[in-house]
C-alpha cells in the first residue's frame, strides 16, 4: 500500500476521480474546453446579487430555495413539490444516484457519455453496464428495454452532442416502469426539447437542468431536478442527511433572477446556435467529420491528424479544446462554441495546423 494512503479509506482508495478541462492560470488562452458561456449573465442576476450583498448575508439561506423552486416550478408548469435543488447538477445528480439509482441489478448509460457517472457508480457502490452507442454514436433506445436497476443519459449526449427526441424519451420511460429514468439536460436549451413535460406522466422520470451553460452562470453552481414528488422527497432525505443549505444568498437571488429573465436567455442562446453552425460548417471545409450537435459544442475528428496532436497544436497556440483519450473517441475533440471572434480565430488557427488544405471526405456523418 502506498504509504500516503494510510489513513485512507478503502472507498477512497477505489475512486478515479472525475478530471475537470484545464482552468488556465492565465488569460491568454480562447476557452474552448469547459463548455462555458461565452456571454455575460442577464443583467437581472447581477442587480439581485448586488441587493443580495447585504446585512442578510450574516444570515442562512432558506434551506428549502423556496423562491428558486417557485420560479423553476412557474418556468416548466410543474408542481414546486416536484422540483429538487442544489449546487449546480453534478450534486444533484449525486443525490439521485444515492437516493434513487441504488439497487441490485446494473444502471444502465451509455458506453461514450458523462464521465462523472462511473465515478458516483463507484463512490456509492453501484453496479453499473455502460450501452455502446451506435456507429454513429448516438443512443439505440431500444437498447435500454432489458432488466435494469435505473437507466440514465445526457439528452443531447456528453460530449456527442447527439439528440434524443421526447417521443423517444417516453420510450424509455414506458419500457421501464419499475425503473427511474433520469435524463440530465446540461445541453438541453441549444437545440433540443425538454423531456420535463413527461414528468407530469411519469412517475419515474427524473429530468435534471443546470444554470451553468444557457444561463451562464457557471461560477454561481446551481442546478434542479423536476420529477415525481414521491423522487424529489427521496433526494431531500439525501441532501437534508448530508448538507441542508446547499444554495447560499447569492446564488438563489441570483439564480430565480436569471429565470425570470427570458429575453436575453432566448438572445445569447440564438446567438450561440448560429455560431455553431458557422463554426460547423468551417470545420467541414477543413476535411473534420462533425457530429449533429444540440449543444453548445462540437465533436469532430479530423482523418489525417490524432486528436491529441490537434489539443496540443492549439494549445501552442493560446486555444484550449477539449480531448478524451478513451476508447472510440480518442481522435475527437469537443470544441465549446464561443463567441464568433474566438470561432473565427479557431478556424484560422485550424486551417494553419492543417497546411490550409482540406483534408478528404469532410462531412457531418461519422463513418
Amino acid at each position: 500500500m502506498d504509504e500516503r494512503q494510510r489513513f485512507w479509506s478503502e472507498t477512497a482508495r477505489g475512486l478515479t476521480p472525475y478530471v475537470p478541462g484545464e482552468q488556465p492560470k492565465t488569460g491568454r488562452f480562447i476557452k474552448l474546453n469547459t463548455n462555458e458561456n461565452p456571454y455575460p449573465p442577464s443583467p437581472r442576476v447581477l442587480e439581485a446579487i448586488s441587493r443580495e450583498v447585504a446585512a442578510s448575508l450574516r444570515l442562512y439561506p432558506d434551506p428549502d430555495m423556496g423562491l428558486f423552486k417557485s420560479a423553476v416550478a412557474e418556468s416548466f408548469g410543474v408542481p414546486v413539490s416536484g422540483v429538487f435543488a442544489g449546487n449546480g447538477s453534478d450534486e444533484v445528480l449525486a443525490h439521485a444516484f444515492c437516493a434513487l439509482l441504488k439497487h441490485e441489478r446494473p444502471l444502465l448509460f451509455p458506453d461514450v457519455t458523462y464521465s462523472f457517472y462511473p465515478v458516483y457508480c463507484r463512490l456509492y457502490g453501484i453496479a453499473f453496464r455502460s450501452v455502446p452507442l451506435t456507429e454513429r454514436f448516438s443512443i439505440r433506445v431500444e437498447d435500454y428495454a432489458i432488466p435494469n436497476g435505473g437507466v440514465i443519459f445526457p439528452n443531447p449526449n456528453a460530449p456527442t452532442g447527439c439528440l434524443l427526441s421526447p417521443g423517444e424519451i417516453d420510450w424509455v420511460v414506458r419500457h421501464n416502469p419499475d425503473s427511474v429514468v433520469v435524463v440530465d439536460e446540461a445541453y438541453i436549451d441549444f437545440g433540443g426539447e425538454s423531456a420535463i413535460p413527461l414528468t407530469l406522466r411519469h412517475p419515474n422520470l427524473l429530468v435534471v437542468q443546470t444554470l451553468s451553460k444557457s444561463r451562464a452562470l457557471a461560477g454561481l453552481r446551481v442546478g434542479f431536478a423536476v420529477g415525481h414528488p414521491d423522487l424529489v422527497a427521496a433526494m431531500e432525505r439525501v441532501r437534508n442527511s448530508f448538507n441542508s443549505y446547499p444554495l447560499g444568498r447569492l446564488a438563489l437571488a441570483g439564480a430565480t433572477a436569471a429565470l425570470a429573465d427570458r429575453e436575453h436567455f432566448e438572445e445569447t442562446r440564438g446567438r450561440i446556435i448560429r455560431s455553431r453552425e458557422r463554426l460547423a460548417k468551417g470545420l467541414v471545409s477543413l476535411g473534420f467529420f462533425v457530429l449533429p450537435s444540440a449543444a453548445n459544442f462540437l465533436f469532430a475528428r479530423h482523418p489525417d491528424r490524432t486528436g491529441r496532436e490537434l489539443l496540443e497544436a492549439l494549445r501552442e497556440r493560446g486555444i484550449l479544446v477539449r480531448h478524451f483519450d478513451r476508447p472510440r473517441i480518442s481522435d475527437f475533440l469537443r470544441i465549446t462554441v464561443g463567441t464568433e471572434e474566438e470561432c473565427d480565430r479557431l478556424a484560422e488557427t485550424l486551417r494553419e495546423i492543417l497546411g490550409g488544405a482540406a483534408g478528404p471526405g469532410g462531412g457531418t456523418d461519422v463513418r
